[in-house]
């Protein structure tokens, strides 16, 4: 193995796309086989990263929340057939924004300007809502987190839990039709409080209990203990009016000082967050034998649960090579990608990134600072992706 390339692509990125920061681990075999950390902590780039720093990870925690799910449903607490509503009753009863082209909207970039509400035009959903559903995001949902029954709920009430600021999303119509689409969503929040209410616990006590704890995974936070803040990197992002990039300090997911995300809202050491994919790498079970997992479970969330249309859907936010399993893509044009089929994992807003390869025993996390830089996902990961295989 000779991973220069890789030190030489990483040490490189930010004079190609001003990225301030990274830090990449690579796991065989529940062996570190390559650790790199380039540039500062800190906007001013006077403090140098450290192995120690704490990362907002934001959609790279739908992992972990799957896993979650899939624990739960190994243990025959919940099925993924179930629908939603025997967890949660107010998604019972759901409406769906009337006469909206959901590929266009997408496309078009208009729910940048804003998503359908409770005052759009709707008319009531005829499907049900499936565990399968939310995980695969073909439920239906937007992501409109800061929606107005949820700011009035946190205006009356600061510190709503998880479960009563999921209540509220209930009051938000659907994009379409549960089942016929695929749209990138919330779903994987209000899934936590579906954890909540299988496991009797609170999100976060149940991560730590059944996933975390065993794998010796210290270091992940839904809350940020106000000691450990100023471990924190700098997320930073384009103002466009002063044509400069600024700090952008505050992840939206944290709504309040007790919302746990289960969609967007970890920050960890890359060190720890590596254990639990480390783990599902290598059939579920943890380098020192702690089993979050059955290989069959693993197998199950990587393969791919869109159709024809919903790939359609998928596709339009690129990763043209994959589909989309149960809360991850998955690789499905081997031809497309040096890793191999059966690759699968997810990413998040500041550029994080996540590959899990059962075949080869390996994993591979990386995390940056710089959420306004789509070239991440566009650029970054896949060449990332390809600098490691050709290493190997």
């Amino acid at each position: 193995m000779n991973f220069e390339k890789v030190t030489h692509y990483l040490d490189s990125l930010k004079n190609l796309y001003n990225v301030r920061c990274t830090d990449c681990i690579i796991t065989k075999e529940h062996e570190i086989i390559y650790r790199h950390l380039t540039g500062t902590a800190d906007f001013e780039d006077t403090i140098p990263l450290t192995k120690h720093n704490l990362h907002d990870i934001f959609s790279a925690s739908k992992v972990l929340t799957m896993t979650a799910v899939m624990q739960l449903a190994e243990q025959g607490k919940l099925g993924l057939e179930d629908e939603l509503s025997k967890y949660l009753p107010e998604f019972a009863e759901m409406n769906v924004v009337a006469n909206l082209n959901l590929p266009e909207f997408v496309a078009s970039g208009q729910w940048i300007l804003g998503w359908p509400d409770e005052t759009s035009q709707q008319v009531p959903a005829k499907n049900k809502i499936y565990i399968q559903d939310m995980m695969s995001m073909t439920a239906g949902f937007s992501y409109h987190l800061a929606s107005n029954p949820v700011l009035q709920l946190l205006k009356q009430h600061p510190h709503a839990s998880t479960r009563e600021i999921v209540r509220e999303f209930a009051k938000n119509p659907l994009l379409y039709e549960p089942g016929t689409h695929y749209s990138y969503s919330y779903a994987h929040d209000i899934l936590a409080a579906v954890v909540e209410v299988v496991s009797d616990m609170k999100f976060s006590d149940y991560m730590t209990k059944n996933i975390f704890e065993p794998l010796g995974a210290r270091e992940l936070y839904y809350q940020i203990p106000e000691s450990e803040k100023n471990r924190l990197t700098v997320l930073y992002g384009y103002d466009t009016e002063r044509e400069k990039h600024v700090p952008q300090i505050v992840n939206a997911a944290r709504m309040n000082d007790c919302y746990e995300s289960g969609g967007a809202g970890i920050a960890c050491t890359v060190e720890d967050y590596s254990k639990v994919i480390d783990a599902l790498a290598n059939g579920g079970a943890g380098a020192d034998g702690a089993r979050i997992l059955k290989p069959e479970s693993i197998a199950k969330m990587s393969e791919n649960r869109l159709n024809e249309q919903q790939l359609k859907d998928f596709h339009i936010g690129g990763k043209l090579e994959y589909g989309y399993g149960l809360g991850v893509r998955t690789l499905l044009d081997p031809t497309a990608s040096k890793s191999p089929l059966g690759e699968f994992g997810w990413d998040g807003a500041a550029g994080a990134y996540v590959l899990i390869d059962p075949v080869n025993h390996l994993s591979l996390f990386y995390v940056q600072a710089a959420p306004d830089s789509g070239t991440a996902f566009s650029d970054i990961h896949p060449t990332l992706r390809d600098l490691v295989y050709d290493s190997l």
